[in-house]
């Protein structure tokens, strides 16, 4: 039987509760046998700085913890130069022609996909899921308008990696809006402080 995988890339900077929601709608709706989280080794198109590789990875193998479907991929650490999706899907097709491949996206991402590198290769690669809250129409760009993605209803969490990371230099609480053993990793190593040595901002 063909083997179902999922693939979802992201800084992860931090992973956070609705990151978790959409795993786990993308493994129930897609029917995947798994779940591959993806951090980002060099993300091209961000223009902050990142926190560290080895912190974000702590975060994601905390956070998956419990849930043996999810997978903790990390190509993207290994490979030097810029991370581009299709490099990734390529280097992961070559070690599992068979399976059939879905790459979960959010309705930014799948927005701005004419600008991915290779990207009309990408989608010739893999299935399509686009993750949009009820009621939601993703947007797309003309090139895309022919596409026919997998919807992945969300729950409404209004939840965004950049307003943890200032809540946390602001000395505010992140408890529920993060598993709780990643707050206290944040917390034990001073992440996103405005003084500390990473700040990830």
């Amino acid at each position: 039987m063909t083997r179902r995988i999922g693939l979802l890339g992201g800084t992860f900077d931090p992973v956070h509760n609705a990151h978790l929601a959409l795993g786990r709608t993308a493994l129930d709706t897609l029917a995947l046998d798994e779940l591959r989280w993806v951090p980002a080794g060099m993300p091209w198109q961000k223009a902050r700085v990142i926190t560290p590789a080895a912190h974000r990875v702590a975060m994601l193998q905390l956070a998956l913890a419990g849930e043996p479907r999810f997978r903790l991929e990390r190509c993207e650490l290994e490979r030097a130069g810029p991370s581009y999706t299709l490099d990734t899907v390529r280097e992961l097709q070559l070690w599992e022609p068979d399976a059939d491949w879905f790459l979960v996206v959010g309705q930014d991402q799948f927005a701005n996909l004419h600008t991915w590198h290779g990207w009309q290769e990408l989608l010739t690669r893999v299935t399509l899921a686009v993750a949009a809250r009820p009621g939601a129409t993703p947007a797309t760009d003309a090139r895309l308008q022919g596409l026919a993605p997998r919807i992945l209803p969300l729950p409404a969490m209004d939840i965004a990696a950049s307003a943890l990371r200032q809540r946390v230099a602001d000395g505010q609480s992140i408890a529920g809006f993060v598993p709780p053993t990643v707050a206290r990793y944040i917390e034990q190593h001073a992440l996103y402080l405005r003084d500390g040595a990473h700040t990830g901002s």
